[in-house]
């Protein structure tokens, strides 16, 4: 941690990927919003679609970029 390197595993960065992609497909597929309309928050559940579909994409980019780096790292 001294030097500037992060503590973070391949397998944290992976599942912080996962996650991402998780949150991602459940946005697009209209899981998230079918789920507020059950509970009857209606136009609540189209917000709530883009907002975790675009945490979804960012933490897909982020830990993405993460993994790519750290096994780039690992191998080279």
């Amino acid at each position: 941690m001294s030097n500037g390197h992060s503590s973070c595993s391949i397998i944290g960065i992976f599942l912080g990927f996962l996650t991402g992609v998780i949150w991602l497909l459940l946005a697009l597929l209209g899981v998230i919003t079918d789920f507020c309309v059950l509970l009857g928050l209606g136009s609540l559940g189209n917000f709530l679609n883009i907002l975790i579909a675009l945490i979804g994409f960012l933490a897909f980019l982020l830990f993405g970029l993460c993994l790519f780096k750290k096994v780039w790292r690992c191998c080279s």
